[in-house]
């Protein structure tokens, strides 16, 4: 085992600037010239400035999946073959595989940038069968006793 990568802003930057392509943390840690996952974690939590890029990173990341999203739906150059007797076979698995790949960005990018990319979620409150909601409210007001003129 060699000696840990150092700490510099080159080496934060080359992990964002892949993040932000769409390579994964755990891909761009292999690479021997990086620092592994654990000591990329340790940097972050003592950090600001690296934690802001990389969660900058991880934005830009959701619109390079949201992107892929496109070309993996577009692209069926492997969805079906032609057999030796000139029959055009269907691929099922090339679909599902292009489907997995096409659930696994859409979850990823709801997660990085849920706001543009979630499920929007509304709920409504109703009160019993669908009628509107009714409010009970009692006030006791609390203060000093009146002075009636009896002193």
């Amino acid at each position: 085992m060699g000696a840990l990568p150092v700490y510099t802003q080159k080496t934060l930057d080359e992990i964002c600037e892949r993040i932000a392509d769409g390579e994964s943390l755990r891909h761009i840690c292999q690479d021997e010239h990086m620092p592994d996952k654990a000591q990329v974690f340790r940097w972050l939590s003592h950090n600001a400035e690296f934690r802001d890029q990389y969660a900058h990173a991880r934005e830009c990341q959701a619109e390079v999946f949201a992107d892929d999203l496109i070309n993996i739906a577009d692209d069926a150059r492997n969805d079906t073959q032609v057999d030796d007797a000139g029959n055009v076979i269907v691929s099922q698995d090339v679909i599902a595989r292009a489907k997995l790949r096409i659930d696994t960005r859409k979850w990823v990018a709801s997660k990085l940038k849920p706001k543009k990319y979630g499920d929007k979620i509304s709920n409504e409150i109703t009160g019993a069968d669908g009628e509107p909601l009714k409010v009970n409210l009692n006030v006791n007001f609390v203060g000093a006793k009146r002075d009636n003129g009896k002193s």
